[in-house]
């Protein structure tokens, strides 16, 4: 069902000075920056071998990073894992007994398909599941 780490998502207070950290001090590139307003986020996503470190600054305090942040401060928020197939993902975990923050997948970075698991249900770590965007969803994404 998963096929390998796709990002891990990374909270921060001040995303210009968290960019500054990982790509001026760590040398990594910058994928790409975008609002994901669905989401109440800014994101910047930067390249790690085949893997993304997302950086996420939120668009208010009233936003599931916002109240990660006000609660626990920045830090590792989730981990993602790519999928093939988002809904058949989602059946296996519902049929599994998993606990689902989504039901539905939802739009994620870059047309993405996104849903959230439950930390309950990952002993401790929310988890995302990511299905890559097809060439017409990232077109439209840009």
């Amino acid at each position: 069902m998963l096929d390998k780490i796709d990002h891990l998502g990374i909270a921060v207070d001040d995303l210009d000075s968290a960019l500054a950290v990982y790509s001026t001090t760590l040398g990594l590139s910058v994928k790409r920056r975008e609002v994901v307003e669905e989401q109440g986020v800014e994101l910047a996503a930067l390249i790690v071998g085949e893997t993304l470190i997302e950086l996420l600054r939120p668009l208010s305090e009233d936003t599931p990073v916002g109240r990660f942040l006000s609660k626990r401060g920045p830090g590792l928020h989730h981990v993602a894992y790519r999928v093939d197939d988002i809904e058949a993902a989602l059946a296996a975990l519902r049929e599994a007994g998993a606990r689902l923050i989504d039901e539905i997948p939802r739009r994620g970075m870059g047309g993405s398909r996104i849903a959230f698991v439950h930390p309950s249900a990952t002993t401790g770590v929310l988890t995302e599941l990511v299905e890559p965007p097809t060439a017409a969803d990232a077109a439209a994404a840009e």
